[in-house]
Formats: C-alpha cells, structure tokens, sequence
C-alpha cells in the first residue's frame, strides 16, 4: 500500500512538472525571434565589428541601414527586459485548465499589483533611498521600482493564478453580489491574494535572493566539473520533457551568474551574453556565462550527424535509400536548427545505452567548450543558425568559435565509430536494420515497447486531420478523461483523469513516433507537425 501510495505521488508530481514545463514554452518560444532581431541588430550597429568588416561607409551610424538595426535591436531587447511579465502572462495561459483567457488577463493585474505592493513598502521604509539596498537586489521591473525577482516573480504569479482560476471560476455568490460570480472574481480574488502575495515578498524575497546568489556563486565555483554535470543532466531529462525546468534558472536568474555591464547589474547567462552583444564596450564574451550554452554547437552540428551516418553504414543494403533519406532530413535538421528530437528518439528507445552514452558526451562538450574558452551563446538551441550569428559575425576575438568546429569534427569521428561499433556489436535494430518485413523508420519508445509486447508495429504517417483527431480522442481515454492539452516543440502534453485507460496502440495509430506515460502525465511525440495537430484536435473537441 505504501509503494502504491509512492507511485501515485511520483507519478501526480511529474504530471505536475511536465505542465510546469509545458507552460515555460510559450515565454521559452519568444526567445529565438527576441534573440535574432537583438543579435542582427545589435551586430550591425556595433562599431567594432563594422570596422572590422570596412562596412562603415554603408552601415555606420547616421546611415538609413544602421537606423533599421537600431531598431531591430530595440525590438528585440523590450522582449527580454520584459520576459517576468511576460512568464507570468505564458504560465498562466499554460497551467490554466479551463477559463484560460480570465486566467491570463487575472496574471497581468496580479503582476502588477505584487510588485506595485512591494514598491510601495520598499517606499514607507526607506529602502529606495542610495545606498540601503545591497546593489542588484533592486530592478526596474515594467516601469515599477521592485525586488529583482526576475523571471521568478513571472513563474510565482503565472503558478499562483492558475490555482486560483481553476479554484474560483465556477464561484455562485449572493444574489446581491452575484454580477462578480464566475470567471469575473478570479481578476478579483488574484489582486487580493497578490496584495498579500507581495507583502510576503518583501519580506522573504531578500533572504531568497541571497540563497540564489549562494547558488549561483557554488555554480560558478564548481568549474568544468559542475560544467559537465549541467550539461549531461540537461540532455537526460529530454525525454521526460522537464529540462526547461532545469536550466531555465541558469539562462534567467542569478543561479546562472551575475555581472556588471555598462552600469547595470545583468543577472543570468542568456541575459548577460545578450546585455555583452548590445554592449559597444565588449571586447569579449564572458565564458562564465556561455559555460551554460556554448556546449551544445559540438554535438548538435557534429556529433549527431556522426550517429546519423553511423546508423546509415549499418543499415542493410536494401534498406539504406530509405534509412538514407529519413537519417539525412533528421541529421540536417539538427545541424541547422538544433532539433535534435528525431536522432536522439531513435537510439534512445532502440537502445537507451546509446543515450546514456550521448548524455555523458554531451556533458563532456559543455566542459570542453568551457575549458577552451569558448564565447558562443544562443537564443534557443546549438544548430548553425546561432553559431553563425552569435559565434562567426561577432569575430573569433570575442567568442574563440574557431573551437567549435575544431571540437566538433573529432565529435563526428567519436560519435560515427562508437555508435557504429555498439550498433554492430550488440546488433541494434536501428534504422535500415529492421526485418525485411518491418517498416523502416526512426524508431521510438512506443516501437520498443510494441516490439517486446508482441504488437503490431505502430504505423508511420498522418491521416486526414478529421481521422487523426478521432484516433488522438479514442487514444487518450475520450472527451472526459481529458484534463489539459497542451503542446510542447514535438509533443502533445496531456494530463488525463486516468492513465490506465489510454492506449499507445491508438495514438500510434494517429500517426504518433511516441508515447510516455507517468501517472496521469501522457506525452504524444508528432514531431513539428505537433502544433497544427493540437489546434485540430481543438477544433474537434468543440464539435463534440
């Protein structure tokens, strides 16, 4: 009864986690066209690198060009000054399960209202006067003079709302007061409660604040060890969906480091190496801030296209145009975007020691770009796109990219011989493996488990829409087991009342690549394609 108990507890708290996730995606999504328009602009507005390029002449400062960078530039930077409210406004959307739009317009009053509070307090006492406050504890947060709180303060209101929506939205009050019943006192009780809410910041945030910098500062002090560690725990908990949850803190607040840039004091990795690119002072990158991301360029523009070939060389003869085709698409992808998904599904649920065995290089990569100095940040993932505008455009001087490719060649020879070796070795059915009777793809947890159960073999490919979402209903248990939809970058995240009676054999056959089951947490692997099939399966459920 007590490993029963255990269970259920597991499985309700990564259900939980698995939402809290979903929800950083929206915010999370804004970040590679922010990231873009402030990288573009920002590189082509600075001086140095002008010179550096003798494009002066036509791209210097008073030319029509360099008007339309600053302004790019600008656009790009009100999106991360303003990611809090804008985490507050995407996890409330995100974590709402009914009444999202009530729940998202309660969290940018409750935004407000917490932080207008502990302005107001931080006034009575004192503390904005020079001088009182420690430096960086204190931040223009949307034109209010609050506690840094950073995108912390987004996820407390976007989290705290979403409990009181689905708490309070169906609320009848009396007769008298009956107009403020129902989705209209959710508003209400969130700028309450966020009175109260911020009134308890005020006084426990500091005492937060200095834990996160302890954090940050043990972080930093670990060195290349603790270096290796982010980065093998950030690729371990891809399949479970719950990295967004572990290295957001790092990109975002204080736990990632914190520095002094042209008089403001700029918390957080990403933040910093973007508050470096707009900097004209900036001769260098800080590698103590791109530790967190430069590490990624290795293996997703190298050593996955090294596993790709090796599955390739290994299939069989008459398998290998189509293995060919489908390792190709997914090795080009990864080089250029960083959507590592299809690769790292396909040896993951074939054979997961393949993963272990990625997870560690790729720790290995975060510790070596570290150690070698290496300046490179990113908006969203480690493919091309983001070296070239982040690594090359800024110059080798400044970011040591020159390192990446060095690194990254001895990655693909590393990653094609291992994987080709232990794929002969222990004769993994990956791609182009198969019988001759079983269909070649890249295969998934939901092929493994068919395979060991004795199932017919999931089918590739999507059908017409209507059937799709019919097959995604059935699939999950129906219309009423469903609890939440939702959407990641290639999966559908549910959260259904029962687990029991959703079936991987129907989901594969809407098309599905995978499925991964914990407790009442259900994810759907569609691939890119995941968010059009979401909004149909919308659709659908409206007719129903």
């Amino acid at each position: 009864m007590a490993e029963l108990t255990k269970k259920r507890r597991f499985s309700g708290a990564f259900s939980v986690l698995q939402r809290v996730g979903r929800a950083f995606m929206l915010p999370i999504a804004l970040l590679p066209i922010a990231g873009l328009l402030l990288g573009v602009g920002a590189s082509f507005t600075n001086t140095t690198m002008l010179e550096a390029y003798n494009l002066l002449g036509i791209m210097g400062p008073g030319t029509f060009l360099y008007s339309v960078f600053t302004l790019l530039s600008s656009v790009g930077t009100v999106i991360f000054d303003n990611l809090p409210i804008l985490f507050a406004l995407g996890v409330a959307l995100g974590m709402a399960e009914n009444e999202k739009a009530t729940a998202t317009l309660s969290a940018a009053i409750a935004f407000f209202v917490m932080h207008k509070t502990i302005n107001a307090l931080l006034l009575i006492t004192g503390r904005l006067e020079p001088g009182v406050m420690q430096e960086g504890t204190i931040a223009n947060v949307v034109g209010i003079e609050s506690l840094q709180m950073g995108v912390f303060g987004g996820i407390i209101v976007g989290l705290g709302v979403a409990y009181l929506n689905k708490s309070v939205y169906k609320i009848r009050l009396p007769n008298v007061i009956s107009f403020f019943g129902g989705t209209r006192f959710v508003p209400i009780i969130s700028t309450l409660a966020y009175v109260l809410v911020g009134v308890l910041m005020f006084f426990i945030w500091p005492f937060i604040q200095t834990g996160i910098f302890a954090l940050g500062d043990l972080v930093l002090r670990s060195g290349y060890a603790g270096t290796l560690i982010y980065g093998f725990i950030e690729r371990i908990l891809i399949p479970f969906g719950l990295h967004h949850v572990f290295y957001l803190p790092f990109w975002q607040t204080g736990v990632g480091g914190s520095m002094l840039i042209d008089g403001v004091m700029v918390y957080g990795a990403q933040n910093i190496f973007f508050a470096e690119l707009a900097s004209p002072a900036t001769t260098a990158f800080s590698v103590s801030a791109t530790r967190f991301m430069s590490g990624k360029f290795p293996f997703m523009i190298f050593g996955l296209p090294g596993a790709a070939l090796a599955m390739y060389t290994c299939a069989k003869d008459t398998k290998k145009k189509v293995a060919g085709g489908l390792l190709l698409s997914a090795a080009l992808t990864a080089m250029l975007t960083g959507i590592t998904e299809p690769i790292e599904f396909t040896f993951l649920f074939v054979a997961p020691i393949l993963y272990v065995i990625h997870s560690l290089l790729a720790g290995l990569s975060y510790m070596l770009m570290h150690i070698l100095g290496v300046g490179v940040g990113m908006t969203f993932s480690g493919g091309i796109i983001d070296l070239t505008l982040f690594g090359i455009l800024q110059g080798n001087a400044k970011t040591n990219w020159i390192m990446i490719p060095l690194v990254g060649i001895a990655y693909f020879i590393i990653y094609f011989f291992l994987f080709r070796f232990l794929i002969l070795k222990k004769n993994y059915a990956t791609p182009g493996r198969e019988d001759d009777t079983e269909e070649t793809k890249l295969y998934t947890r939901a092929d493994y488990n068919a395979k060991k159960n004795g199932e017919d073999a999931p089918q590739s490919g999507v059908k017409d829409d209507h059937t799709v979402s019919k097959l995604i209903l059935e699939g999950l248990g129906g219309k009423d087991n469903i609890v939440s939809l939702d959407c990641c970058a290639t999966r559908l995240r549910v959260s259904v009342k029962n687990g029991d009676i959703v079936s991987d054999s129907l989901l594969k056959q809407s098309g599905a690549a995978g499925v991964i089951k914990k407790g009442a947490g259900i994810q759907v692997v569609y691939g890119p394609q995941v968010a059009v099939i979401k909004s149909e399966l919308e659709d659908y459920l409206k007719t129903l």
